[in-house]
């Protein structure tokens, strides 16, 4: 096995088995399949290591780093990358790719379609997929990227190639934190292992004081909860960061489209909107709205697995397992929790953790839902 050049594989971070597996496939043509899917853990690096496949695919050879920098960029005509901020993909957006997939490459040797979060397609969006899955045209490569294979139809699964990736460590993404941020290593490795090794999130933290704090001051609120008369002024708390923090994340993004927009449509800035490009920028704010939504409903997701992480440490201080937490900064009080709580009661709160994810995403209103967790890490009985 010949060592990966860092252009395009450099950032695919912990994953030398597959990406040997897909250099192999875009340098040999008897190895290409015209359908892939990667799966892996959130934060393992699904996206990055298909954009480097697609680099890989379309460029002329590995010395042709400039089309590799320029796909990775996400700027070069023959990737169609279809993502999306919210909570599905648009049926007619899944059309739409279908219909570029069918044009042949315009300067590279193949046509890349990425599709990340594959798993967030209804069935009716993935049947608009599976013609072109199944007779695709000879120089176009589909790449979905999803959890989990059985996140998608059998339909789907039955006509690609599926490659999963490798968990990281938290040393690996530690090590990355600190390449890509210069950030302390101590910061990168509580970073990483408070990001569970998801790689986007860790990146948040080691670079987002407000985020850190954030998260420090929903635990501390959690675990010096003592009765049921502080749960509703926590769960406002908790509700309130998640919205913060999407703001956050989004505000400054938003500003930027918007501004980007209007240079396109030749606007000055502080220029009065002309009429016909109100309704397109209507349009784009409707958009940013409904990434909006989406961000506050991760952000609650988020706070969720942080509190997971949270009990289950506390499920392994009272088994007597203290080499693999999470929350080694909570050690003392968690260790007063242990002592005090039987496993039976710290195991019913996980419980109704995940009916509490559950509930969110059948639209429960986020206060009530986290107002009834808190009942719950309170008495030890689910209300």
């Amino acid at each position: 096995m010949t060592t990966a050049p860092a252009v395009p594989w450099g950032d695919a971070l912990g994953q030398e088995a597959a990406v040997e597996v897909l250099r192999e496939a875009a340098a040999d043509p008897s190895k290409l399949a015209h359908g892939w899917l990667l799966t892996g853990p959130p934060g393992s690096g699904r996206s990055t290591l298909a954009r480097a496949f697609a680099a890989a695919l379309i460029a002329d050879g590995e010395h042709d780093e400039a089309t590799m920098k320029q796909v990775l960029a996400g700027t070069h005509p023959d990737l169609t990358l279809l993502k999306t901020e919210g909570v599905i993909i648009r049926i007619d957006d899944a059309r739409e790719v279908v219909e570029r997939s069918y044009y042949a490459p315009s300067a590279g040797r193949y046509r890349v379609v990425i599709i990340e979060d594959a798993d967030r397609m209804v069935e009716r969006t993935s049947n608009v997929l599976l013609k072109a899955l199944e007779e695709p045209p000879e120089q176009t490569i589909w790449v979905l990227c999803a959890p989990s294979d059985a996140d998608l139809l059998p339909t789907i699964r039955s006509r690609v190639r599926m490659l999963r990736l490798r968990e990281l460590e938290t040393s690996d993404v530690a090590s990355l934190l600190m390449a890509r941020t210069g950030a302390d290593p101590v910061l990168a490795e509580q970073s990483a292992r408070h990001a569970q090794r998801h790689i986007g999130m860790a990146q948040r933290l080691v670079t987002d004081e407000a985020s850190r704090i954030r998260r420090d001051e929903t635990m501390r609120d959690v675990l010096a909860l003592k009765g049921v008369g502080g749960v509703v002024d926590v769960a406002a708390r908790i509700v309130t960061a998640a919205n913060d923090d999407a703001k956050a994340l989004t505000i400054e993004r938003d500003e930027a489209e918007k501004a980007a927009f209007l240079r396109t449509v030749g606007v000055a800035e502080g220029a009065r909107i002309p009429p016909p490009v109100r309704s397109q920028l209507r349009a784009l704010t409707d958009e940013q709205d409904k990434r909006s939504k989406r961000s506050v409903r991760d952000g609650l997701d988020r706070v969720l697995t942080d509190l997971q992480s949270l009990f289950r440490d506390i499920v392994l201080v009272q088994l007597g397992r203290e080499n693999a937490l999470i929350n080694l900064e909570y050690l003392d009080e968690m260790r007063v929790k242990a002592e005090k709580w039987t496993p039976e009661r710290t195991l019913t709160i996980l419980d109704h953790l995940a009916e509490t994810r559950v509930a969110l995403e059948r639209n429960v209103q986020p206060a009530l839902a986290f107002e009834s967790l808190l009942l719950t890490v309170v008495t030890g009985r689910k209300p």
